[in-house]
């Protein structure tokens, strides 16, 4: 890409049963730095595996633990004119409750049709794809 070091990050697209209707919802989060909505991820530890760092920023970004189902692709593109590279897992949340803070001011729960609508990044809404096909399920 540019010669510059990688930037590696992770995240998850945090998802559950919907309580009406049948069918699941995703974890959108909002940004206010960027201001955009996206899934949680963010930048790896030194010495952290990808997928701790995905339940870990999912967990500090969402206030929600949950458990990693199979990875869905990796995304690249341009930050500041560096790669980075961020892995992705579908996660289904076990327990938690979101609680503002200063990376993330907003989370909502949304059909994956409404998420794809708010979605910031084109790539994001392939994400919501990629995890409907892993869990069998339409949108």
């Amino acid at each position: 890409m540019t010669g510059e070091p990688v930037i590696r990050a992770a995240g998850c697209v945090l998802w559950r049963r919907a309580a009406a209707g049948g069918g699941i919802e995703l974890a959108l989060i909002r940004r206010p730095k960027w201001a955009d909505w996206s899934h949680p991820k963010g930048k790896l530890k030194r010495g952290e595996d990808a997928r701790q760092a995905a339940v870990r920023e999912t967990l500090e970004e969402t206030g929600i633990t949950c458990e990693l189902g199979p990875e869905l692709p990796t995304v690249c593109y341009l930050v500041d004119n560096r790669p980075k590279e961020v892995r992705y897992w579908a996660a289904e949340a076990t327990g938690g409750t979101f609680v503002p803070n200063r990376e993330v001011d907003r989370m909502l729960w949304l059909r994956p049709a409404a998420a794809c609508k708010c979605l910031t990044q084109e790539r994001d809404r392939e994400l919501v794809s990629a995890l409907l096909g892993v869990l069998h399920v339409t949108g």
